[in-house]
């Protein structure tokens, strides 16, 4: 006959296969809710932003985001206590995302206007991967992290010359335009090199000079050049480096929350605990 405390064992671990263990037509039924109640939810926020709608519904848009709000407040806490070590996930990125997501709401109560930032469980969409297992895309993303990690020297270096060649085109422009032109100001005539030299150009400022504008026309010119290089540094990384292995395996160990794990895994490579077949 089971003790008490092993009742509450079986119980917390049954809890935590549904919770956590995507492959489970429990834990899929469980999740699909979740993701639900997430659009939902982002859905509401956008029509509230709506005055007109607003001002019909208001009543029915703040309850329905209130019983959100408690849906997610109980699986937050089922999440923590069905894990043995909830600091675990209390401290994860997923943990503090499903934070987030959950205490806009409360904070309305108390700040005005702070009942908007529920829009913040879109980022709960994550979670989307794994339910999915969309494992290609989780793989791509891994391997692009570590490119971007890799050539990050590279890229700071890049940026830092970008930057000391918009002060100098910026002030030789000041120099040569003048407030006749809208280039008031060394920092003013900065923005406009850097906003030229992005091709985004507002058109807000705009040479008037003769050798203003052919200072400006080889600075769009370079800008063409200048965007390509941050992709080729990253793109030389990716193609250098190895393509990780892909994770398939969605358990997440109801001891520390570690997710990534290989199919058929028994044991959890960080603490040894043992999953629940």
């Amino acid at each position: 006959m089971n003790s008490p405390v092993q009742k509450q064992e079986n119980w917390k671990s049954k809890l935590h296969h549904i919770i956590y263990k995507t492959d489970t037509r429990k834990g899929k039924v469980f999740d699909m809710i979740i993701i639900w109640a997430i659009l939902f939810s982002i859905l509401l926020v956008m029509l509230e932003s709506i005055n007109e709608l607003d001002a019909k519904y208001h009543t029915f848009f703040n309850i329905s985001e209130w019983v959100i709000t408690i849906l997610f407040s109980i699986e937050y806490i089922l999440r923590i206590i069905s894990v043995k070590r909830p600091k675990s996930y209390i401290f994860s990125f997923y943990g503090i995302i499903d934070l987030l997501s959950t205490i806009p709401k409360y904070l309305s109560l108390f700040i005005g206007g702070a009942h908007a930032l529920v829009a913040l469980r879109a980022l709960r969409l994550l979670r989307i991967f794994r339910i999915l297992k969309l494992v290609r895309f989780v793989g791509a993303t891994e391997n692009l992290g570590k490119s971007l990690k890799a050539s990050r020297f590279k890229i700071f270096v890049f940026i830092s010359a970008v930057l000391i060649i918009c002060v100098i085109i910026g002030t030789i422009m000041y120099l040569v335009e003048g407030d006749a032109s809208g280039f008031t100001s060394i920092p003013k005539a900065i923005y406009w090199a850097i906003v030229t030299l992005t091709t985004v150009g507002y058109g807000d400022i705009a040479p008037q000079t003769s050798f203003g504008q052919l200072l400006a026309s080889l600075v769009m010119i370079l800008g063409y050049g200048i965007i390509a290089i941050p992709t080729g540094i990253i793109s030389a990384e990716m193609t250098k480096g190895k393509i990780s292995d892909i994770n398939m395996n969605t358990n997440s160990c109801p001891n520390c929350s570690e997710g990534k794990h290989i199919d058929g895994a028994k044991f959890c490579f960080k603490c040894g605990e043992e999953f629940l077949t």
